[in-house]
């Protein structure tokens, strides 16, 4: 599973106090000409270059303040464990990655199941089993 750096920022631009924005203008004015480049081609307001450091995976919480393997766990539980392989296990926990880090084709995955699974509720397939 490919995750971007960018998934794990959390995107929040910061105000920066004067003896930060110095800073920031020294660090600059010290980069070598080509790493210069870069800031320039992002934009120097939008360089952050006291950004927040990205969460630790084992410690990123869902929004019932879970980790993805206190969800896994959980819900490998309530499976009986002769009914799942090693790829059921890996499905469902790149899934909770994709949930935990917002990213939008888990969401997509997500939304797609409930509806699916109402769809077969409501044209009578409640013991459906996959």
């Amino acid at each position: 599973m490919n995750i971007s750096a960018s998934m794990f920022r959390d995107g929040t631009i910061q105000e920066l106090t004067p003896e930060q924005e110095e800073q920031k203008r020294f660090i600059y004015e010290k980069m070598s000409p080509r790493r210069r480049k870069f800031i320039d081609r992002i934009g120097y307001a939008k360089w952050d270059p006291f950004q927040k450091p990205n969460d630790p995976l084992d410690i990123r919480q869902d929004i019932t303040k879970r980790t993805t393997q206190q969800l896994i766990r959980e819900f490998l539980q309530t499976r009986n464990h002769s009914d799942y392989t090693n790829e059921y296990g890996k499905g469902a926990l790149e899934c909770a990655l994709g949930i935990i880090n917002r990213d939008e084709k888990y969401r997509g995955i997500f939304d797609f199941c409930i509806w699916y699974h109402e769809l077969l509720e409501k044209e009578g397939f409640t013991d459906y089993e996959g």
